[in-house]
Parts: C-alpha cells; sequence; structure tokens
C-alpha cells in the first residue's frame, strides 16, 4: 500500500500549446496538471527525471506525491490520475496529478499480477489473462500496489472470476462479481483440432443440405430435367 509519500517539485507553466509543451520536453520536463481538493487547476512542468524517480519506487504509479510548486512552501498531497506516453520513445509527454484528502477514499485503477505456476500448465493448457487491471474504492494510502492472484490449483478448464477473489485490506473492488479474470484454456493442439472437426461437421452438413436441396429441385423441375414422368 502506498503509505510512503515522495516529495515532487515541480515549476508553474506559463506558456501552453504543441509548440511550447515541445520546448519543454526538449528541456527535460514534462508538462502537466495539477488540479483537485481545494486546487483550481494549474499548468505544470516537472523535471522528468524527479517524475521518473518518484514513480519508479517502491508503490510506483500509486506513490502518494507531496507535489510542492516552486516559490510555494504547502505541500498538496496528490496522486497520478493519468498520463501520456510517447508510442514511439515510451517517455511520459503529459501527466495529470489530482490533489486528494488523505481521509477521504478515492477510486483507482490496479494491475492484476498472476502469481504461482497453474497446474493445468504442466499438462499442456495455456493461461489466459482476461482482466489487466481492476478498479478499487480505498484511502489513498490504502490503494494496493497491485492485485495478486494465485493461480497455483487451476486445471485445465477452470477459470477466476471476480467473486472468487478478496479484496486486499482497506479497499473495495468496483468491477461486477462475474468479471472473468483468467482461464486456463486447452493445448493450442487440442484447440486446432476441434476447430478442424467443428470445421468438417460444419462442411459435411453444408454438403447434405444442398444435396437435398439439388433433390428436391430435380424433383420439381418440368419435363425434360431431371428423370422422366412415370407413366
Amino acid at each position: 500500500m502506498a503509505a510512503e509519500r515522495v516529495k515532487l517539485e515541480v515549476q508553474e507553466r506559463v506558456q501552453r500549446g504543441s509548440a511550447a509543451n515541445r520546448r519543454l520536453r526538449h528541456e527535460g520536463l514534462v508538462p502537466g496538471v495539477l488540479y483537485g481538493y481545494e486546487l483550481e487547476s494549474r499548468a505544470i512542468a516537472v523535471p522528468e527525471p524527479e517524475l521518473r524517480r518518484a514513480l519508479t519506487g517502491e508503490h510506483g504509479a500509486h506513490a502518494i506525491l507531496d507535489v510542492v510548486v516552486a516559490g510555494e512552501k504547502k505541500a498538496h498531497p496528490s496522486i497520478l490520475k493519468a498520463y501520456q506516453r510517447d508510442p514511439a520513445r515510451g517517455g511520459l509527454l503529459h501527466v495529470d496529478f489530482q490533489a486528494v484528502r488523505l481521509d477521504q477514499t478515492i477510486h483507482a485503477a490496479v494491475a492484476v499480477t498472476l502469481i504461482g505456476e497453474a497446474l493445468g500448465s504442466r499438462s499442456g493448457g495455456i493461461v489466459a489473462p482476461a482482466a489487466r487491471e481492476l478498479a478499487v474504492e480505498a484511502l489513498p494510502a490504502q490503494v494496493p500496489d497491485q492485485i495478486e492472484v494465485d493461480i497455483s490449483s487451476l486445471e485445465i478448464g477452470d477459470s477466476l472470476h471476480l467473486s472468487d477473489l478478496t479484496a486486499p485490506e482497506g479497499a473495495v473492488f468496483l468491477d461486477e462479481p462475474d468479471t472473468l479474470i483468467v482461464t486456463v484454456t486447452p493445448p493450442s493442439r487440442a484447440l486446432e483440432e476441434i476447430e478442424e472437426a467443428e470445421a468438417e461437421a460444419a462442411a459435411e452438413a453444408a454438403a447434405e443440405e444442398a444435396g437435398a436441396e439439388g433433390e428436391e429441385a430435380a424433383g420439381e423441375g418440368p419435363a425434360g430435367e431431371g428423370e422422366a414422368p412415370s407413366e
């Protein structure tokens, strides 16, 4: 849980727009916004190394950040609410920080981490994750860093749903109880054989149906088409 707080110093961002943001990034700054509890939305810029340090600590993206704007003394307890990443280079393009009250719950998306080796995988089964993250409600300091799901007892054909999990202490799940978390599917070859069998059965059924329609059409055709009428 994100009980530890990390100080993050940011700058006020005066100029806005795409061109100004590009200049900031060239200078090693990530443009962003700070908003939320007791705050009007403020445009900020964060030194990229400091931002990386703050978000790669023990609690990662769920760390509680004491955001301090340059020239001010007051720290704003905040969380990383959203971010944009460069799809080519992977660097952060923009960040949104939300100032929060530490005594009021928030909603957060928490990554699902599968632990253990499924019994079914030893027989060739394939572990197929279905939910990459789950929505939770908790106090800022009690948002879990991750949701650990033990899959070691799963056989081929087994699955886990949200209703099978216990929420971490202090947190409440917000997704539907029937949300699929993970399943263990049969080996790929077995799936191919099933698909081939289904395709062959469908082809045979279609051929039989086509033959029946042809016989029906032949019987309904005018004299001279099909068999000669009996006398």
